[in-house]
């Protein structure tokens, strides 16, 4: 029985929407638990004070800036997978800063505030902070060996 376009369609689409719900959860955990170990650590380095609630926090909007790797990784992936990890680590990094600065110029224009507005030393504009960069290197690490168990996952989706 022949397969029609309707179903390759559906199926692609529905295969997209796990991946984007995926690492909008992904991200967003990964966000929650960075803000919450940074607020300590900063609390203890800086205010000698230890509080052990160990709250983090992060926005809706990250949900759909995360779940746009779904989106993102395949073109990213085209480009840099003939090059060595290093390389491929930093050519992400040089997306996630771009990806970062252009949405939170957007939030700023559209709500009237960008919801991270950094203010530090290491700050473009307010919209993303240089000092992240060796964050966003492991970040982009975890999202290439995921991306590749749930792309094999998201073909029984």
């Amino acid at each position: 029985m022949p397969v029609s376009l309707t179903q390759v369609t559906f199926t692609g689409m529905r295969r997209k929407v796990f991946l984007f719900l995926c690492f909008g959860c992904f991200g967003m955990t990964v966000e929650i638990f960075f803000t919450a170990i940074s607020k300590f650590v900063n609390q203890v380095v800086n205010q000698h004070t230890l509080d052990l609630s160990l709250t983090g926090t992060s926005y809706l909007w990250m949900f759909l800036i995360y779940g746009s790797i779904a989106f993102l990784m395949p073109v990213a992936q085209s480009l840099l997978d003939r090059y060595p990890l290093v390389t491929r680590l930093i050519g992400y990094t040089i997306l996630i800063f771009t990806v970062e600065y252009f949405t939170g110029l957007f939030l700023d224009l559209v709500t009237g505030s960008c919801p991270w507005a950094y203010n530090s030393q290491w700050d473009v504009h307010g919209y993303i902070r240089l000092d992240y960069a060796p964050f966003w290197l492991v970040f982009s690490y975890m999202i290439e060996r995921l991306y590749e168990l749930l792309a094999r996952l998201a073909l029984y989706v």
